[in-house]
């Protein structure tokens, strides 16, 4: 898993090198904020992969066939019907994202090249959640690393090709990224199918009785991803307008971030599952182990982050972009970057924990907690630093849902709980 979701923000990399490289920033600045817009609705409906690898973990830890078909049929439907909502409300959307990130005029244009090709991606990249997140609770991670990996080569070979061959411009990098979600849902389709056990779906799954422990848990993960995701945008349609440089530049630092958030979350994914089998099996003492072992490696792998980054940050940048203004400016940065991942690693795993527990509750309570009492707050104090308060502001996040979650599951453990 920890293979696997690195892999995942490759998408944005190599959209990000490949705009980085077109001869002016704003091409990089537009495609920014319309991918914005379109992941952060993704991101908001992530409570789809999370509540299904939650509910599928345990349908395996109970040996439940029935269980986990249902599971599948579900979070597929919910998912497919999201998407094409999505999918059919794309001008409000967009309307609604550029209100909010007020872009200057020569940006405009890029955006809605973007933004007008990668919608079509919307019902695939949805889906996508759901299926993912099923087979991570069934713990066919080498088959997800298999998908993920096809899906990035072929996003960067048509980029490529569609750009520096054809001409397509902002137009094709978009389209590059639509292959390659509709890649991932049919490879996905494919070995869901392949060997699962799974039963034929019927009519009974979709009656609200059948619905509700996976609406509930989906109501709880969509409020704490919104929080979440208002945190994330006003980082980056704030840092917007302080000019087109300093959007690219947060363009750049934020695939960073994904590096980190998704390769940290490779660990939580897996101890998603595990923790998920373990609440099937009634086992406290294997979900604390779970937890244990899940701390040890999240550190490690956090450690070889900074490291990393410290040592060739400057390097990684060049590779987004050889504009040397924006190289130069988004190198003042590299603390932030060097940062992220020692203070991020402890919520991203214990976030695993409370998804395989479907705690989703106590997940949206941590983050609104930290929203309100850490990110805003620290936000306003340190506003007058501009681009930089909204970094420090987001680090400061990250440290308050890991201190919040790390406090309830002691008390959870502590008054027997676990697995109530």
């Amino acid at each position: 898993m920890i293979l696997s979701n690195i892999t995942t923000p490759l998408i944005g990399m190599v959209d990000t090198a490949v705009l980085g490289h077109m001869g002016s920033s704003q091409y990089l600045a537009g495609a920014a904020i319309a991918s914005l817009i379109l992941t952060q609705t993704y991101w908001l409906c992530g409570f789809i992969r999370m509540s299904s690898t939650g509910l599928s973990a345990q349908a395996k830890g109970e040996q439940d066939a029935e269980a986990k078909s249902r599971v599948f049929w579900q979070s597929c439907s919910v998912a497919l019907a999201i998407g094409l909502v999505i999918w059919a409300v794309q001008k409000p959307l967009l309307a609604l994202g550029i209100h909010f990130a007020q872009p200057e005029t020569q940006l405009l244009e890029v955006i809605q090249q973007y933004f007008s090709v990668r919608i079509a991606g919307a019902p695939a990249a949805l889906v996508n959640l759901a299926i993912i997140g099923w087979l991570i609770g069934q713990q066919k991670t080498k088959q997800v690393l298999y998908i993920q990996i096809f899906a990035n080569l072929l996003n960067a070979g048509l980029s490529i090709l569609l750009v520096f061959v054809f001409d397509q411009g902002v137009k094709g990098v978009a389209l590059a990224s639509v292959a390659a979600e509709y890649s991932i849902l049919l490879l996905g389709m494919w070995v869901a199918f392949k060997g699962m056990g799974l039963l034929m779906p019927h009519w009974a799954l979709w009656r609200w009785s059948s619905l509700a422990q996976l609406m509930s848990l989906n109501g709880y993960s969509f409020v704490r991803n919104l929080a979440l995701q208002v945190c994330l945008a006003f980082v980056i349609f704030q840092g917007a307008r302080f000019g087109p440089l300093t959007a690219a530049s947060n363009a750049i630092i934020m695939q960073f971030f994904a590096l980190i958030a998704l390769g940290l979350d490779g660990i939580a994914y897996a101890v998603e599952a595990l923790a998920g089998e373990a609440k099937g099996k009634n086992d406290a003492q294997e979900i604390k182990r779970v937890v244990l072992r899940g701390l040890l490696w999240s550190g490690v792998v956090a450690t070889l982050y900074s490291l990393s980054f410290l040592l060739f940050g400057r390097q990684i940048i060049a590779i987004l972009t050889d504009l040397p203004e924006l190289r130069s400016f988004t190198e003042h940065y590299l603390l932030i970057i060097w940062l992220l991942p020692i203070i991020s690693h402890w919520c991203f795993l214990l976030d695993g924990i409370f998804v395989g527990l479907t705690r989703a509750k106590a997940m949206q309570n941590s983050m609104l907690l930290s929203a309100v009492c850490f990110f805003f707050p620290s936000w306003w104090l340190l506003q007058d630093y501009q681009n930089y308060a909204l970094w420090i502001a987001l680090l400061l996040l990250m440290l308050g849902r890991g201190l919040s979650l790390g406090g309830y599951f002691v008390y959870l453990y502590r008054a027997q709980r676990l697995l109530g």
